[in-house]
């Protein structure tokens, strides 16, 4: 596991943020307890964090950048994949409770993209986790033309060919292949 301890907490101070105006959040993010530790995610190194907090009509608009070491297993044949991800990072807190919408009223649709907190102090922890996990490619690979594992013996198709058949035949049509057989 490539993760560092002892680095700078994230968190804005909605009270400070409206006298400041603004505020800038530099520095390295410890996700330790935040990103899963099991699944295709091998490790990964700190979080870099570059973000700009500022009061919009009381609400927090949190814009930067993200970028972090990870760690990936290849989707065809399991080998580890490094990779350096960068993550665009928006997101709008506003203190208070979610309003019900109406279904038939003609509410901006930019409200969906606000984040509710109750207390005066958003821990931004969370919200990068999240914004890493979701920018985390879908499906690594270690290379484009990957072949991946044989799905009969489990040898590595990179490495060596097995030559194992593979021929599959659909089991609803398997009874057509005896039919054209002694023809």
């Amino acid at each position: 596991n490539l993760c560092l301890f002892g680095v700078m907490p994230m968190f804005i101070q909605l009270k400070e943020l409206a006298t400041k105006g603004s505020i800038r959040l530099e520095g390295q993010e410890d996700l330790t307890d935040n990103l899963p530790k099991t699944g295709s995610l091998l490790g990964y190194g700190p979080l870099q964090v570059r973000l700009e907090a500022r009061d919009v009509e009381g609400a927090a608009e949190v814009d930067g950048e993200l970028e972090i070491d990870v760690e990936q297993s290849c989707s065809r044949c399991l080998a580890p994949v490094a990779q350096h991800v960068t993550v665009p990072f928006h997101e709008t807190f506003v203190k208070g409770e979610e309003k019900a919408i109406d279904e038939e009223s003609d509410e901006d649709e930019e409200d969906d993209d606000v984040l509710y907190v109750t207390g005066d102090r958003i821990e931004l922890k969370p919200y990068l986790a999240e914004a890493v996990m979701l920018s985390l490619p879908f499906i690594p690979l270690c290379k484009e033309d990957c072949k991946g594992l044989c799905p009969v013996c489990g040898t590595d198709r990179n490495e060596r060919e097995c030559g194992c058949k593979q021929e599959k035949v659909d089991p609803r049509l398997a009874g057509l292949a005896d039919f054209f057989k002694d023809e």
